[in-house]
């Protein structure tokens, strides 16, 4: 892909990669910057040679916030003229597995682009947090929400409230990320992660992160309705086929997608 002024976007062995670009201002997160975010990762999920997308930030942080220059002036009329969150509201149909790299600041909104990441590698500089009360305002496009679910009601309204930075230990212990490493193997080690996700048949990483995703929000016995079907419906799938038939036969499987 080309013609992207805020991010680079590159693919090499099925996974596509999205690096913030915005270096001088710590990645600040404008309107134009996510929606170029959004486009990579519907291009990349409509992709069938890539399998997993990484995302991550050049310089010194993954990204600082929301661009708050482009905010300053704004009011609600303008807010819902503009429809401020629906490209925020498109990460959320990606069906392909989201992989964050994550360093230094991961603040406001990098701090919720990050948590629309499904996997999180975190080095052991990052800072997470939403200091948006000390601006008077909070977090729109999802922190509480998604905070919550992870961190549980009384954390989250300890963090939200304070608006205090989160060291990477503390988000690891709270499960915010799943690992944390030096920050010079960041990148490294989540390749190596993808790439086993990769190896993974499409179709079933789809279906789980879709069936992952409604246990969030539904209610158990829902949940393993929605799960059961899932389950059935890869057996219609070749993949399916050959995964079992590899198994029988002692060797290693040659998953397509289909």
């Amino acid at each position: 892909m080309s013609n992207f002024q805020y991010i680079n976007v590159l693919s090499r062995n099925s996974i596509g990669y999205i690096n913030l670009n915005r270096p001088k201002v710590l990645n600040a997160l404008s309107r134009s910057m996510v929606r170029e975010i959004v486009n990579a990762l519907e291009y990349f999920d409509q992709n069938d040679e890539i399998k997993v997308i990484i995302m991550s930030g050049e310089g010194r942080a993954f990204a600082a916030g929301a661009d708050i220059d482009e905010m300053a002036e704004d009011d609600p009329v303008r807010f819902e003229l503009l429809n401020q969150f629906k490209d925020w509201d498109r990460i959320a149909l990606i069906k392909k597995p989201i992989i964050g790299a994550v360093h230094g600041f991961t603040l406001g909104g990098g701090f919720e682009l990050a948590l629309c990441c499904d996997i999180l590698f975190a080095a052991e500089n990052a800072q997470f947090g939403f200091p948006e009360i000390k601006l008077g305002v909070m977090p729109g496009a999802g922190g509480t929400q998604r905070l919550t679910k992870l961190m549980g009601k009384t954390k989250a309204l300890e963090w939200l409230w304070l608006g205090e930075p989160m060291s990477a230990k503390e988000a690891l212990h709270y499960g915010v990320v799943n690992r944390l490493v030096a920050p010079e193997i960041l990148l490294e080690e989540t390749v190596r992660f993808a790439e086993k996700i990769a190896m993974q048949p499409p179709l079933s990483l789809r279906l789980i992160k879709e069936a992952v995703q409604k246990a969030v929000d539904y209610s158990l016995y829902e949940g393993m309705q929605f799960e059961r079907k899932n389950f059935y419906l890869l057996f219609s799938s070749q993949d399916q086929k050959e995964g079992m038939k590899a198994f029988i036969e002692k060797r290693k499987p040659n998953f397509e997608g289909k």
